[in-house]
């Protein structure tokens, strides 16, 4: 449950911000890349809806994978050229992204846990 919600509640700050201030950087990089800006829209549920299903304990594993692939295309899209660099700390140039991408892929593995809305191996889960 913890790393379920840690989780969730940190990958939501991401989302909040994306809400307040738009996705309009997003979009931009969409276009560099020759991919249709109406993408960008899709970081809401990466980053609000798959969160909040995933804090909640509800389709955990779903929303997981959703936020999985959502840090993968991150990477790419935005990341991608800091693959092969240290930061100025002596951190790898992806590594909260990278963090983020192995944290979903440990609720992927371990599902809801013992407390979430659904029982565990539930419909819910």
């Amino acid at each position: 449950m913890t790393l379920r919600v840690g989780f969730g509640v940190l990958i939501m700050f991401h989302g909040l911000y994306k809400v307040t201030h738009g996705v309009g950087d997003i979009q931009a990089v969409l276009q560099s890349k020759g991919l249709p800006p109406l993408l960008s829209y899709g970081v809401y549920v990466g980053e609000l809806v798959a969160p909040a299903l995933i804090i909640l304990g509800a389709f955990t594993r779903p929303a997981a994978v959703v936020l999985a692939l959502t840090m993968l295309a991150a990477m790419y899209l935005m990341y991608f050229n800091q693959f092969n660099r240290l930061t100025e700390l002596g951190g790898w140039g992806v590594e909260l992204p990278a963090m983020y991408l192995l944290a979903a892929v440990a609720i992927v593995l371990l599902g809801p846990g013992r407390f979430s809305v659904g029982k565990r191996g539930g419909l819910l889960n």
